[in-house]
C-alpha cells in the first residue's frame, strides 16, 4: 500500500474531516502521538471536523473534557457519537416517540433532547447502547418488550470494548443475546452503518467528495467511509495491522502509520 498522500488529494481538495476517536487519537487512555497537533492544524484552518465514535457512554461534553485531559482540545460541537446518531434516526423515524433504553448519560441524554419519552411502559422502540452495568433484570424487560412488538435499535455493534484491564463485552455481544432470545436482530445506527457517515456530514455541513474519513479499523471506519462515499484514510495506531488490509475485499485511500504522519495533509 503506498504512502502517496496524493492518492487522498487526487478528487480534488480536502474541505471537510471526520476522525474516529479510539486508535486514532486515543490509545489505552493515553494521546496517541501526533494527535494534539493534527487537531490544532484542523482547528487552524478553519475546516469543519467531527471526533466519531461508537461509544455511547459519554456525552459529548463529557467526552470533550475527558479529551482535555489529556491534552486535545476537541470542542463539544465538534464529537458525535452513536448516541446522537441513534437519537436522530430515531427522531426522523418516529418523532417524539417512547422508548426503554438499557445504556448510560450519553444514551439518554441525547433521546432526551431529540424529545423522546424514555419508558418502560409498551415503548415504541427498546434501544441498547454501551454501558459498564448491564443486568439480567434490564436484559429480561428488554425481551419481554421485543416480544410485545418493540422495535430494537442498538447503537453499536462492537461486540468487545477496550478497557485498561483489557477487553470486555460491547454492545454487540449483549445485543446478540437480546437476539437470540428473541430471534428479533437489531438495527445497528452506528459504524459500519453509513447512515452515520452522513448524519455527521449533515452535521459539518460538508459533501461526501470533499470529505476524508480517518480510521483503524478496516471493518467500520474504513467501510462505513466507503460506503459513505468517502475518500479513507486507515491508520495502524490502533485495530487493525498493516498485513491484514489487503484480506479485505474493498481498500482505503491511504494506509498510514499514525495520525502524526496526517499532520501535513491539512492546510
Amino acid at each position: 500500500m503506498s504512502a502517496d498522500t496524493s492518492t487522498l488529494t487526487e478528487r480534488g481538495p480536502i474541505r471537510s474531516w471526520l476522525t474516529d476517536m479510539d486508535g486514532v487519537l486515543v490509545h489505552e487512555g493515553q494521546a496517541i502521538p501526533g494527535a494534539g497537533e493534527f487537531l490544532r492544524r484542523l482547528t487552524a484552518s478553519g475546516k469543519p471536523f467531527l471526533v466519531l465514535t461508537n461509544n455511547s457512554i459519554y456525552t459529548r461534553r463529557d467526552l470533550s473534557a475527558r479529551l482535555m485531559a489529556l491534552g486535545l482540545d476537541v470542542p463539544a460541537e465538534s464529537i458525535f457519537t452513536s448516541a446522537l446518531a441513534a437519537a436522530a434516526f430515531l427522531s426522523d423515524q418516529r418523532p417524539e416517540g417512547t422508548a426503554y433504553v438499557i445504556g448510560e448519560a450519553g444514551l439518554t441524554t441525547a433521546l432526551h433532547e431529540a424529545g423522546y419519552v424514555l419508558t418502560d411502559l409498551e415503548p415504541d422502540y427498546v434501544v441498547l447502547g454501551e454501558t459498564r452495568t448491564y443486568s439480567f433484570s434490564q436484559i429480561t424487560r428488554a425481551v419481554r418488550l421485543i416480544e410485545r412488538g418493540a422495535r430494537f435499535v442498538a447503537t453499536n455493534p462492537d461486540p468487545i470494548g477496550p478497557s485498561a484491564e483489557g477487553s470486555m463485552p460491547a454492545t454487540g455481544a449483549v445485543a446478540a443475546m437480546i437476539t437470540r432470545a428473541t430471534g428479533v436482530a437489531p438495527y445497528f445506527v452506528g459504524k459500519p452503518n453509513p447512515l452515520m457517515m452522513r448524519t455527521a456530514l449533515n452535521e459539518v455541513g460538508g459533501h461526501s467528495e470533499s470529505t476524508v474519513m480517518i480510521g483503524d479499523r478496516m471493518d467500520t471506519d474504513v467501510v462505513a467511509g466507503i460506503e459513505a462515499g468517502l475518500r479513507t484514510l486507515l491508520v495502524l495506531s490502533g485495530v487493525t495491522a498493516r498485513e491484514e488490509v489487503d484480506r479485505f475485499p474493498y481498500r482505503p485511500s491511504l494506509v498510514l502509520p499514525s495520525i502524526a504522519d496526517a499532520i501535513d495533509l491539512v492546510s
